[in-house]
């Protein structure tokens, strides 16, 4: 089976299992409107990539699905940009702000266990709260209980100060709530390299207000932003994006975020979900398993230089690139990813 061995991440990993898992994950990206970064960067933990690594190279990849489900989405009329830029202004502070806590447990040597903590907690609690939602809303469909919602449930965010028109969403709202959500979604992608979109997406249905048919699109034009801040802050602080590893999981997500966009009109999403849901709670119950028995992946020590090892010529240019030019570097990375994005969304729209 074809391995590969990724030069940033030190670590050597089967190219068709990172293909498979990227695709998986952008399919629920481009089905649900979640950047889906909460399912991927567990499952590289998990395949012994140190944390450092995952978060970073996660980040990367929900840009690369983020902007094939944008894309697709868009076709579709289903973004509210007004909105999405709302929200994209809070989502670039708060990754900032989380780039310098992230950094502040490097340097003390404990952010792999902060990371475990942080994902046993979301996954367990966002795993239980889809499945209980899920199952409820199976249950009605079943006994055929439909219930008459208004257009709109106000709350008393809605009149807090600075408020706007959204056309798109018919909505008049005061700006601070998806600013606030925004720096929330923020602070977890820089720590977690997550997109955000599994607390986005109900918080801009249920608190926000807005259609459920733009959620999805405005939740992944978000993404777009917010990863491409947290890409490069994590490129230029730590040197953790891995080329190789990138091109193969963009192309997965890619792919991925395609599928999932165009059969999202033909699947049962509370089914889906309920499917979902247990697959995040076992996530979450692993993280917990490993902080039981201790087995927390060692801390990378981010103040030693990687060497060349003179056997393979494209992996020293890799390594060459991150540390003397890591602007350029974490720049190629993302335009890679965004390419790939928009290919596979160009391209599945002109031939299926």
């Amino acid at each position: 089976m074809l391995q590969i061995y990724l030069p940033i991440a030190e670590v050597t990993i089967n190219v068709a299992t990172l293909l498979f898992i990227s695709i998986v994950v952008g399919f629920f990206a481009g089905l649900l409107g979640i950047g889906g970064g909460f399912l991927l960067t567990p499952i590289l933990i998990f395949l012994g990539i140190p944390p450092i690594y995952a978060v970073a190279n996660g980040a990367n990849n929900i840009l690369a699905a983020s902007v094939s489900g944008t894309i697709g989405h868009w076709f579709k009329d289903q973004l509210d940009i007004k909105m999405g830029i709302l929200i994209t202004i809070g989502g670039v502070m708060g990754a900032i702000f989380g780039i310098f806590v992230f950094k502040y447990f490097l340097l003390q040597g404990s952010v792999n266990k902060i990371i475990s903590i942080m994902y046993c907690i979301l996954l367990s609690g966002i795993g239980l709260s889809m499945l209980i939602e899920s199952l409820i809303e199976i249950r009605r469909i079943r006994l055929n209980r439909f219930i008459r919602r208004k257009l709109h449930t106000h709350y008393w965010v809605h009149n807090l100060p600075f408020k706007i028109r959204i056309h798109k969403s018919k909505l008049y709202i005061s700006i601070v709530p998806p600013i606030f959500f925004g720096i929330v979604v923020g602070i977890l992608s820089s720590m977690l390299g997550v997109g955000g979109g599994f607390l986005l997406v109900p918080i801009m249905i249920y608190i926000l207000g807005m259609p459920a048919r733009l959620v999805a699109g405005t939740s992944l034009f978000i993404m777009i932003f917010i990863m491409i801040v947290v890409t490069l802050l994590h490129a230029i602080n730590h040197n953790s994006v891995d080329i190789f590893l990138v091109l193969i999981l963009v192309v997965g997500s890619g792919v991925g975020a395609q599928l999932g966009t165009k059969i999202s009109i033909k699947l049962k999403g509370e089914e889906l979900r309920a499917m979902m849901s247990v697959l995040v709670l076992i996530f979450g119950f692993k993280f917990g398993y490993d902080l039981f028995l201790n087995k927390i992946i060692p801390p990378v020590d981010i103040t030693s230089v990687l060497q060349p090892n003179n056997t393979n010529a494209l992996a020293d240019f890799a390594i060459h690139a991150s540390q003397v030019f890591p602007w350029s570097y974490a720049i190629t990375s993302m335009s890679v990813a965004i390419l790939v994005g928009v290919l596979a969304a160009f391209s599945f729209k002109k031939f299926l």
